[in-house]
């Protein structure tokens, strides 16, 4: 390479450059050089990856070994989707017994394989904490006739197959839809809720009528191009295919900055280190699908336009109503606040949308809970190697507790132990909290819905039929008429998307030179350093084209949305398509139905009946979520140590029926929170003292696992430990403890010989029964006999005048117990215990004014 760029001597040089500039510039443009014949060699490399990859029959990214399971060409109604077992690697040992998880792929335009790109990636993530992983992946082109239902029933029969195959996992799968595979979930979740763990979403449109001003162009696109019926016209085009290229470019319609410019001189500027990461990405982004044109259209018309999804008013052609208040497993939203394709408000739209408040999802039953990223983009919700060493590492190592989460709206956070003040407390590198929030203040803070843009989309729904049904009538036949199946595989392969992966291949002539000139450059690399002047002016240039060009974006999103707000803001318009033009809300909120209202108020007598109904447990339980009821926040710790406790006590209670203990509690709390509460001694009545103390050292090593509690909560135990005070009375009454701290001051003050009293405090204290009955053991027979224990509560367990003898009488018991055990005649010495034994003599020959007294006073 040295021979074509010769090099002037470093005297020359020297002498004809003093300040060092020309030698600047030489050196850049020598690596400019370089760089760009690097750069050129990369972008041929990415399209002989392309048409490699495309030339398969089953196109894949997944980066882990895998076999068929279950294909879905050979189902009744046949699909090109097919379930996937994830082989762990060789330094992976998987746990049977945890529940499966399952990672569905999203097919909107590129191939499959993005949920187990890389290790550290969702399946990564679940095959270190030992879950048995599967992958639901698709090929590149869908069966005849393929429908969105006909998805759907496969996904339900692919899990269906998954449960089948581990009998011995006790917890149903988790299942993980990213994207488009997200509302898909939820539909198949909706239609059959017994067959699912918990779901987590992960940027998934599901209200994409939502949305804030200023953001969000995506959702203007139906009605900017009149609809859908050019959805329509691309799939006649492609003789009934759409192709997944149009999609593709959609989104890097978004960010021109990033497409035209940023990620090609990201790659262009490290080229010496990018470009494997650039080809691997490069390697699912290019590997573009085709769907069926019933898809798209059901897709487009029902989601995306008509927003029938959030709003309950889906019908399968069978007449079953797809309504996802009928989801009964806890449903993860994450979403991020970077993500132009599906913003915080189009993944938590259905929420505000179906559900009037909070006590309108605890009477469904679920349990919904959502954490908001600050900036990853969409692809990086489920691709960034941080997110998933931090957001999904947290959402699968507490899926268990999440599962079990009583029902409500939470928003979840991640912090980082090495800032938290109780660092100490907590396992790992992070913490995953929950906060119970009101649809009130989500809608405030994170979906920001304006109920005139309702009438607006509407109006653009009405124009999408009109306009759909005129296409259908008039142009329709003749597109279809001229279209030929080899004319649209010609028109799939000029797209220009696909044109720049294939002009850049080996299949140029032009590019032949280049693998040559790379190997040069490679043997003989002159970088220069940042420090040099023109690398800088490099990268000043390269941000101020940068910024102009996000400039031109936020000009072009904002003239956008203003017209949009323009022309469908148009009373007469929204008149003229059957609105009225009021303001009214057109996503209408589903009525709650006859036989749902019913089977919560059976459901409600039926918990009347079982609040004072139960044992230990259900008052551990029932205390436990009263007092983390009122605080703030709470988080895995607590469940952590009250599940350890429990398999420690039960190890035969699973998680089911740990659920099941926890939502029966909350919603007898919901239900009556003082009946409940009041109920706690009653259900404690058949337990020993020493059990209740037992119980209640049991929830103070729970509420102690995340630090102090708040001030509320701090009462709320109070009233607790009161409750247990109570229980503990009823079988320890304060008359007995009385008699065991008078017996004490009998046998201090030497009113019995040492081994007669012994005998006696043992008799009363313990189980065992004395072998002559004395007359102070008559007195002590007419009382309760404690265990040994229940003399000696512990203070943290009970009040002080209620529970603990020592408090109780201060003055008395505290001394004189202590002076007790000088009884021993290990720990007095022989003289005293002479002059004891003639005391205790003397005694027996008085009368005993104390023990004739202690009868009448009880």
């Amino acid at each position: 390479m040295n021979s074509l760029m010769p090099t002037p001597p470093e005297e020359a040089m020297t002498f004809l450059d003093p300040f060092g500039f020309g030698r600047a510039a030489f050196d850049y443009w020598r690596d400019a050089v370089e760089r760009s014949v690097l750069y050129m060699d990369v972008m041929r490399e990415r399209g002989n990856q392309y048409l490699e990859h495309i030339e398969k029959s089953k196109p894949n990214v997944l980066g882990f070994e895998a076999e068929v399971v279950m294909d879905g060409r050979t189902l009744p109604r046949p699909v090109n989707y097919e379930l996937m077992r994830i082989l762990p690697p060789a330094n992976v040992e998987l746990d049977l017994q945890s529940r499966p998880f399952v990672v569905v792929d999203p097919r909107a335009g590129h191939g499959p394989g993005i949920g187990g790109f890389k290790p550290d990636s969702e399946i990564g993530v679940a095959l270190r904490a030992g879950h048995p992983c599967y992958f639901i992946g698709f090929l590149p082109y869908p069966e005849a006739g393929q429908t969105v239902e006909d998805v759907v029933e496969a996904e339900i029969a692919f899990l269906r197959r998954v449960i089948d195959l581990h009998p011995e996992a006790a917890e149903k799968p988790m299942v993980v839809g990213n994207c488009q595979a997200g509302w898909q979930i939820m539909m198949a979740a909706s239609l059959e809720p017994d067959l699912f763990g918990p779901i987590l979403i992960a940027g998934a449109p599901l209200s994409y009528w939502a949305g804030e001003r200023g953001k969000a162009p995506m959702r203007y696109t139906g009605g900017m191009s009149g609809g859908s019926w050019m959805t329509a016209l691309a799939s006649d085009i492609g003789s009934g295919l759409f192709d997944g290229a149009m999609l593709v470019q959609n989104f890097e319609k978004l960010n021109p900055a990033n497409t035209w410019w940023g990620k090609q001189y990201q790659l262009f500027a490290n080229v010496d280190t990018e470009a494997d990461r650039y080809l691997n990405f490069e390697r699912w982004w290019g590997g573009h699908v085709v769907l069926g044109g019933e898809e798209i259209q059901y897709i487009v018309d029902n989601l995306f336009i008509g927003n029938r999804l959030s709003t309950a008013q889906l019908v399968t052609s069978d007449g079953r109503r797809i309504d996802l208040r009928n989801v009964r497993s806890p449903v993860v939203v994450f979403c991020s606040q970077g993500d132009d394709i599906t913003p915080p408000p189009q993944a938590l739209g259905w929420v505000r949308d179906l559900y009037e408040d909070v006590d309108d999802i605890i009477a469904s039953n679920q349990t919904i809970v959502y954490c908001v990223h600050d900036t990853t983009g969409h692809l990086g919700i489920f691709v960034s190697g941080s997110v998933s060493r931090k957001e999904h590492t947290e959402f699968t190592a507490n899926i268990d507790y999440i599962d079990v989460l009583p029902p409500g709206l939470y928003e979840t956070t991640v912090t980082s132990a090495a800032e938290r003040s109780d660092a100490e407390l907590i396992e790992r590198d992070y913490l995953l909290e929950f906060k119970p929030r009101s649809i009130e203040g989500m809608n405030r803070d994170v979906i920001l819905h304006m109920e005139e843009d309702d009438t607006r989309f509407a109006t653009v729904a009405r124009i999408s039929e009109i306009n759909l049904g005129l296409y259908r009538l008039f142009v329709q036949p003749w597109v279809r008429g001229v279209m030929t199946p080899e004319a649209s595989r010609l028109i799939r392969r000029m797209h220009p998307i696909r044109l720049g992966y294939k002009l850049l291949s080996d299949r140029n002539p032009l590019s032949v030179p280049l693998p040559v000139l790379a190997d040069w450059v490679r043997q003989d690399r002159h970088p220069v350093g940042e420090d040099n002047i023109f690398r800088t002016f490099e990268g000043i240039a390269s941000d101020q084209l940068t910024r102009g060009l996000d400039a031109w974006r936020e000009l072009r999103d904002n003239a956008t949305e203003q017209l949009f707000l323009q022309i469908y803001g148009q009373p007469l318009l929204q008149a003229m398509v059957g609105l009225g033009g009021d303001a009214h809300a057109h996503r209408r909120r589903p009525g709650s139905e006859p036989e749902h209202r019913r089977f919560i108020e059976h459901r409600r007598d039926e918990l009347r009946h079982h609040v004072a109904e139960g044992g230990s447990h259900e008052a551990v339980m029932r205390s436990v979520i009263h007092v983390l009821g009122g605080a703030p926040t709470t988080d895995e710790r607590n469940f952590k140590r009250l599940r350890a406790s429990r398999a420690e006590l039960e190890p035969g209670r699973n998680l089911a029926d740990f659920k099941q203990l926890v939502r029966d509690q909350f919603f007898i709390l919901k239900l009556d929170r003082e009946a409940a509460l009041a109920a706690i001694p009653e259900l404690l009545s058949g337990e020993k003292a020493d059990a209740i103390r037992g119980h209640l050292e049991h929830i103070d090593h729970v509420l102690a696992a995340s630090g102090g509690l708040s001030e509320q909560a701090s009462k709320r135990y109070e009233h607790i430990r009161q409750l247990f005070a109570q229980a503990q009375e009823r079988v320890e009454p304060a008359d007995q403890r009385q008699a065991i701290a008078e017996l004490h001051a009998d046998v201090e003050s030497g009113a019995r010989a040492e081994t007669m009293a012994r005998g006696e405090v043992e008799k009363l204290l313990g189980d065992k029964p004395a072998a002559k009955p004395k007359p102070v053991a008559k007195q002590a027979e007419s009382k309760p006999k404690p265990v040994a224990k229940q003399a000696e509560p512990k203070p943290k367990q009970a009040e002080p005048k209620q529970v603990e003898p020592k408090q109780a009488e201060p003055k008395q018991a505290e001394p004189k117990q202590a002076e007790s055990k000088q009884v021993e005649p290990k720990q007095a010495e022989p003289k005293q215990a002479e002059a004891k034994q003639a005391e205790a003599k003397q005694a027996e020959s008085k009368p005993k004014p104390k023990a004739t007294r202690k009868p009448r006073k009880r």
